[in-house]
């Protein structure tokens, strides 16, 4: 459904991503995981059009769309949950839901039922439907972040450190429903620094360090992998391998 290649990214004169190259099958989970600075967002940020890359190619279902403004690539089936969440925090959490389905908005029934299907996923954003966004808590915001996403209707979901700042029972709760989402066929790729949490439930996972791909390989193989769980896992014993 994805793929990635070759991709140079730079700001400025920092050269962001150094030649990044990657696959997201239809109906995988793909974890990317590395260190703050690693190239993860920026990887994001190429991605969804963000960030015009230098060199290189991103195609999603057979079209290159490296070239495309976000709202095209948004339209073509690609929604991202950014880092920080960033909900529209003066506006209620239905109305927050109604902008995520602005693309289908000439379908109001549809906008409507996929409403209540997001009330269904995240039963407290039915209690607190008009709430203001800015008044949840850092969990409830997430998961409205993550259901403003789906409200488009994607093909692809990416999320942006959807764990970053909660509570490890909400953690828990988060990732959960994306292995249920994952189940009802929808294809992820999902970027996270708990690299145990995303490793656990992907199919398969990259390590980027300073702009490069550094390992990849199964989610369970890279669990087990002495250089992953010496940098991310907290294991010791590191013994330097090639990647895998």
């Amino acid at each position: 459904m994805l793929t990635v290649s070759d991709i140079h990214t730079y700001y400025g004169n920092i050269h962001a991503l150094k030649g990044i190259s990657l696959q997201v099958r239809a109906g995988e989970m793909v974890a990317l995981i590395g260190a703050n600075g690693a190239g993860k967002s920026t990887l994001v940020h190429t991605i969804c059009g963000l960030t015009r890359p230098e060199k290189g190619v991103v195609t999603f279902q057979g079209t290159a769309i490296q070239g495309l403004w976000p709202e095209a690539i948004v339209e073509r089936g690609i929604a991202v949950v950014p880092e920080g969440r960033h909900v529209f925090s003066t506006l209620s959490v239905e109305v927050n839901l109604q902008m995520g389905g602005f693309i289908h908005r000439r379908n109001s029934r549809q906008v409507k039922q996929d409403i209540y299907r997001m009330f269904d996923i995240f039963p407290i954003l039915r209690q607190r439907r008009l709430q203001l966004a800015g008044t949840l808590s850092g969990g409830e915001q997430q998961m409205l972040a993550i259901s403003r996403a789906l409200m488009s209707r994607p093909r692809l979901l990416i999320l942006d450190e959807p764990s970053m700042g909660l509570a490890p029972l909400v953690i828990r709760e988060i990732f959960c429903i994306l292995q249920n989402l994952k189940a009802e066929g929808k294809t992820i790729l999902l970027i996270e620094q708990n690299a145990r949490a995303a490793l656990q439930i992907a199919d398969r996972g990259y390590v980027l360090e300073t702009g490069r791909v550094a390992i990849e390989g199964k989610g369970a193989m890279l669990l087990e992998h002495k250089d992953v769980q010496q940098a991310y896992l907290g294991k010791k014993g590191y013994r330097k391998e090639s990647a895998i």
